[in-house]
């Protein structure tokens, strides 16, 4: 059980209807800034709009100085071609280089405001740092990121086509800031049912793919977190579509599918290394068919979100 006080509330609130799964699906790019190839390809007719990223740290460079100029001007530039913006929140990152957390959260009370995270293949024998992960275990660095999500939905709710938080799956270092597993459950958890209620009129969508100390389905963390976004309105997505994937297989795929007509929204990203992903039927690199059908059929995929040097795109 959460022990977080405001889910009680959320509860007796409405939630937003599903999408009817059908078919078809919609065809979006991804990216991580909108830039002139970008809107090059917003031209296109079968290209519905752009997911593109934006990180905490550049959206409030001061503590409550909120900033989203950035996506307010790229929401400018994606309706002058007719099209649709997709908000992707970064509250953690890929590389040791760049910390995705305003400044003012590295002190003692957000306990430091961020922990590094391991980009190995071994992280638990052999411990890489490769990225950093925001302390959404600490109930300070909660209230703020609540507080930035509360802003943004009182200036975008309604104007962006929906806002996804990022995927579920990370490796800390162990015994470091605090972190335990349940309490980063929870945490994720309380923070994605208080997008969905203050993000009314756009989609919210948590990336899921597994959960630390939860590797198929272990401590009923995944059957745990999918009702809970069904009960709360909140989507549902994967940062990586790699059809048959074993890992995914085991983890967060038979949810997405069991779960696709019970939230609002499933949606599923195709980024840069899945293009290189090998069919283990053909023997060859999935082609864009493999992937809808893949999503659509196995997934119930609303919307894929494409990187933007998926081969398909190069050809008019």
């Amino acid at each position: 059980m959460l022990p977080f006080l405001f889910i009680g509330a959320l509860a007796s609130q409405a939630v937003a209807t599903p999408v009817p799964c059908n078919a078809t699906v919609d065809n979006w790019l991804y990216t991580g800034q909108i830039d002139d190839k970008t809107l090059a390809l917003l031209d296109r007719s079968d290209i519905a709009g752009v997911q593109a990223l934006y990180n905490w740290k550049s959206l409030e460079p001061r503590k409550d100085e909120y900033d989203f100029s950035r996506i307010t001007d790229d929401l400018r530039l994606v309706q002058a071609k007719g099209k649709q913006l997709w908000v992707q929140l970064q509250d953690r990152t890929f590389s040791i280089e760049y910390n995705p957390v305003p400044r003012y959260l590295h002190a003692p009370i957000y306990t430091n405001g961020s922990v590094p995270v391991c980009d190995g293949e071994d992280c638990e024998n052999n411990f890489q740092a490769g990225g950093w992960l925001t302390v959404h275990w600490n109930e300070h660095v909660r209230a703020r990121f609540q507080d930035l999500l509360k802003a943004m939905a009182s200036e975008l709710d309604g104007r962006i086509y929906g806002m996804n938080l990022a995927e579920t799956s990370v490796e800390p270092e162990g015994n470091k800031n605090n972190f335990t597993c349940q309490g980063y459950f929870d945490g994720e958890l309380e923070n994605a049912g208080y997008a969905a209620s203050v993000f009314r009129k756009s989609y919210v969508v948590q990336y899921v793919n597994f959960w630390p100390c939860g590797w198929a389905n272990a401590n009923n963390y995944l059957s745990t977190s999918f009702d809970f976004y069904a009960e709360h309105g909140v989507g549902v997505g994967g940062p990586d579509l790699i059809p048959y994937r074993k890992g995914q297989e085991d983890n967060s795929y038979p949810f997405l599918s069991k779960y696709r007509s019970k939230v609002p929204i499933s949606v599923v990203a195709v980024q840069e290394p899945d293009l290189a992903a090998i069919n283990p039927n053909t023997s060859k690199p999935f082609t864009k068919q493999e992937f809808t059908n893949f999503a659509v059929n196995n997934l119930g995929s609303q919307i894929i979100f494409w990187a933007e040097s998926s081969p398909w795109l190069s050809s008019p």
